[in-house]
């Protein structure tokens, strides 16, 4: 439910900034695409997927900043799983980060660009089993009756909010839209105390 609220925010920003003027100084972004976890972190994750999106200023055609809001989920691999003995698991990361943007190329047909900042990160790690849920139902002969669904039942469940850091790099390509496509890969690290969060979300989308 947090996920779906957070994406509809995100298409609610995009219908506004879309009605702006072209010449405005207000930036946007919005992407999707996978999530790749690294070192210790990718030792006990799978890869995952990632959503997320931004709102900013564009100072100047070489500068500009952004508030990100990005979603994370990846898989706990087999191994993992095994080794603690639950049949599964996921981690899911929500981030707002402060992330200055400095255009290297902005005039040509393919923007380069650099970015990087750093701010909060909400990491949820669930273990988890198949599990079993009654529902009932309603027909007219036989009345009232209950039945059994698949469900997914959370065995346990931790949560830390922790700083952190990002960077990363990015070409983008105009569009007829006044816009630009882009594709995008990021650095991200949790300072999640004696070990450390890493992993990069490569992203695609549309900015303004």
């Amino acid at each position: 439910m947090k996920l779906y609220s957070f994406l509809a925010c995100i298409a609610l920003a995009s219908l506004g900034v879309a009605n702006a003027q072209e010449n405005s100084h207000v930036a946007f972004s919005a992407g999707a695409g996978f999530t790749t976890p690294l070192g210790r972190t990718g030792s006990n994750l799978d890869y995952g997927w990632n959503a997320g999106g931004g709102i900013g200023w564009n100072f100047n055609s070489h500068v500009g900043a952004l508030i990100d809001l990005n979603y994370n989920s990846m898989g706990i691999n087999s191994g993992t799983l095994n080794n603690i003995g639950v049949p599964g698991g996921n981690m899911h990361i929500f981030a707002a980060t402060l992330d200055p943007i400095v255009h290297i190329t902005p005039h040509s047909r393919a923007d380069l660009y650099v970015t990087g900042g750093g701010g909060i990160y909400h990491q949820t790690t669930d273990f988890t089993a198949p599990g079993v849920g009654t529902v009932t139902g309603f027909n007219p002969f036989f009345g009232f009756y209950s039945y059994g669904v698949p469900t997914t039942q959370i065995l346990s469940s931790y949560t830390v909010n922790k700083p952190g850091i990002d960077a990363g790099i990015g070409v983008a390509f105009g569009s007829k839209w006044h816009g630009k496509f882009f594709a995008e890969a990021r650095y991200n690290r949790i300072f999640t105390g004696n070990y450390h969060t890493d992993y990069i979300p490569v992203t695609f989308g549309f900015r303004w």
